[in-house]
């Protein structure tokens, strides 16, 4: 069977990382017998380049007919860059907000896994935590603060804006029943993220939450208010199993996560919508100011394409393959310049995922 991915590259180091990716999935497949067939896609500021828009229709479609997308990063330096002189919706973020939006991509999952290998790195010492950190933080990606109604306006010479949050109980249901469903084949604990002492949208999907609750008997589920949530990712990250939150305090609080593991190159990232169709990502920026020096950190990259495998494709064998790769490169002493620590060795972009093919071969 051939399975159709769609590569977006995108800006700064994204083509890079997305090589060493593709590199990996085409090892996967001779290993495992599969096929996997391409087409590379302009999204962000190449696309501006080229089309003038951050993402085409033909784009678009194009990724609606694949079986899941797998992208770099997008953007570039807000000071030099061109880009940034255009409106806001024709700017290189526009098109990464435009293709979860017209993919119907609902659900982000953010991974933050601290590798044995790089203790060190983490900013927290490690008599801090109890127990290990692995945890995943699914954010409901298409609603609250960032899509709702927004204006600025002028009175009395005064300026004056304002922005809506707002949700619906199929929304929350939706998104909660992807983290309880994520939670069952994990630790089968559930924390839900809200405001619920201040605001009525906290406080609905509060009440959904529990509704949601009720059909998952085997998993705990808690209530945490954001900011206690903050520090206690801090404080004790290793409570969490799975993290249940909206929009905006989820995009908080995954960057927050991501620098427990010492760098957010590590990390991957998935947006699903209702089907098996997945959009996968390394949490990282396109970091333009490392572009093309070959020292970028391609294993985000190449556990998203991990992801994909396990998510969209359905393949956990294939991704435990690629994972357990990662972990032994990185035990074996392997490192590119952003987790580089003293007596390890240091490697290219390119070596980095020649290294982790090796040990899935």
């Amino acid at each position: 069977m051939e399975y159709k991915i769609v590569l977006m590259p995108g800006d700064g180091i994204g083509p890079e990382i997305i090589k060493e990716a593709k590199k990996v999935l085409d090892t996967i497949a001779k290993i495992y017998g599969h096929e996997f067939s391409y087409e590379e896609l302009l999204l962000g500021g190449k696309s501006i380049d080229v089309y003038g828009e951050p993402l085409t229709d033909v784009a678009i479609e194009k990724a609606k007919k694949a079986d899941a997308v797998l992208m770099g990063a997008v953007g570039a330096d807000a000071k030099t860059s061109p880009w940034y002189k255009l409106d806001p919706e024709k700017r290189p973020e526009a098109g990464l907000l435009k293709l979860r939006k017209e993919l119907k991509l609902f659900a982000n999952l953010r991974p933050a896994y601290l590798h044995n290998a790089l203790k060190e790195s983490c900013p927290i010492k490690e008599q801090f935590y109890q127990t290990e950190i692995n945890l995943m933080i699914v954010r409901e990606l298409t609603g609250g603060l960032y899509f709702g109604e927004r204006n600025t306006t002028v009175e009395s010479g005064i300026r004056k804006a304002f922005d809506t949050l707002t949700y619906d109980e199929n929304e929350i249901r939706r998104v909660a029943k992807k983290a309880f469903d994520i939670a069952m084949k994990r630790k089968k604990k559930v924390t839900s993220v809200d405001k619920a002492n201040v605001l009525d949208s906290s406080r609905l999907w509060r009440t959904i939450i529990e509704e949601v609750a009720m059909a998952y008997p085997e998993v705990t589920l808690e209530h945490m208010l954001v900011d206690n949530c903050a520090m206690q990712l801090i404080s004790n990250p290793g409570q969490f199993d799975v993290i249940l939150t909206e929009n905006m305090f989820g995009d908080i609080l995954s960057d927050e996560a991501s620098m427990l593991t010492g760098s957010i190159g590590m990390l991957p990232s998935a947006s699903l919508n209702e089907t098996s169709f997945g959009l996968y990502e390394p949490s990282h920026g396109s970091a333009p100011d490392i572009a093309g020096k070959g020292i970028a950190n391609p294993v985000a990259a190449i556990l998203s394409a991990a992801m994909l495998l396990r998510y969209s494709l359905s393949m956990d064998t294939e991704a435990n393959a690629i994972e357990n790769a990662v972990n032994e490169v990185l035990n074996a002493g392997y490192r590119t310049l952003d987790i580089m620590s003293e007596n390890k060795i240091r490697v290219s972009t390119e070596e980095m995922g020649d290294l982790i093919i090796k040990k899935i071969q």
